[in-house]
């Protein structure tokens, strides 16, 4: 009498859990569509361009400046900078090429804001990564970034180790 309950008990348990095991391989794997961009206001929008043509032109001074005198950079793989001399220094060498910067959303009050966008190189489409700027002035002064944190959209490539010591 035990051997017929048990093997109902199995089958039952089998078929209760079969469903949330298994994986239908017809269904495609959706895409990540991109966001649309975002038009920003003049007082924003100059402080994507104004970093866009310091990053362009390698200007790690011009860049830094851009900074709040207390602001970050938080890069992926890459321990907080902060300060505007730190800044600079992390960017000397580090910056030029033809960078691409996009708004995907904003807001402001009377003295913070911050930008969500999205990066790229050259003229090829779609974005290389993306950032959020958190934005700080004083009243009547334009917008500094306080912070800037960027992340690709892929994973780094690993490291190849070698096999001496």
């Amino acid at each position: 009498m035990i051997r017929p309950f048990l093997a109902v008990f199995v089958v039952g348990l089998i078929l209760a859990v079969k469903p949330a095991l298994a994986q239908d391989a017809s269904e495609p794997t959706a895409q990540p569509t991109e966001v649309p961009s975002v038009t920003l206001p003049p007082e924003l929008d100059r402080v994507l361009r104004d970093y866009e043509h310091a990053w362009r032109a390698g200007d790690a001074a011009a860049l830094a400046a851009l900074f709040a005198e207390d602001g970050f950079i938080l890069q992926s793989n890459r321990p907080p900078v902060r300060g505007r001399k730190a800044i600079q220094a992390a960017y000397e060498g580090g910056s030029g090429g033809p960078l691409r910067l996009r708004a995907l959303a904003f807001s402001t009050e009377a003295t913070t804001g911050y930008i969500v966008g999205a990066y790229g190189y050259g003229d090829g489409p779609g974005d290389t990564g993306k950032f959020t700027l958190t934005l700080r002035r004083t009243p009547g002064q334009p917008w500094l970034i306080f912070s800037d944190m960027d992340n690709q959209n892929t994973p780094p490539k690993p490291r190849r180790t070698s096999d001496t010591p």
